[in-house]
């Protein structure tokens, strides 16, 4: 596992504050960091390292900071939800640190954020998973969010299950 995101291709506000969000909740996870301070830190110090690195434009901060105030009040909720999604045996509390910030990541927009679409979300955090890891966990991400999406927003799926079925 790479302990920072890679660099690479230009991304969006969105996808930035995506990938900061991420290193947020590591961070929050890992050094009981308060959600008010690691905001901060992002937002003065650390934004502008991530944005040189993707070679893009500003991350959406406010996009950013709903992810983490929203992945911190629904934390409750979040996890349970991960955990019955994950392989028999597993609950989200053995998986890696930086694979368990980005499915919460991932699950809070799906349970919240209903302007973006489900398989946008999925999409997303599989990105997010390839800046991070080089082995199996992009396919984890997708697994989980994909089961997860379709019990939450079952009628974003409807309409390409029915023209499967027509063709």
């Amino acid at each position: 596992m790479n302990t920072r995101a890679k660099g690479g291709s230009a991304r969006g506000a969105r996808s930035l504050a995506r990938i900061a969000a991420v290193q947020a909740l590591y961070q929050m996870d890992m050094a009981g960091t308060d959600l008010n301070d690691v905001i901060r830190e992002f937002e003065t110090l650390r934004f502008a390292a991530t944005e040189q690195a993707a070679g893009t434009g500003e991350t959406d901060a406010q996009f950013f900071a709903d992810i983490l105030r929203g992945v911190v009040r629904r934390q409750r909720d979040i996890d349970p939800a991960i955990d019955e999604q994950l392989a028999t045996g597993w609950r989200l509390i053995r998986v890696d640190s930086i694979l368990r910030a980005i499915l919460r990541g991932g699950a809070f927009e799906l349970m919240e954020r209903r302007d973006v679409p489900a398989r946008v979300v999925i999409n997303e955090y599989i990105e997010v998973a390839h800046a991070f890891f080089d082995g199996d966990e992009p396919k984890v991400v997708n697994g989980v969010l994909d089961r997860m999406a379709r019990r939450l927003r079952p009628k974003e799926f409807e309409s390409r299950a029915a023209d499967a079925t027509e063709s």
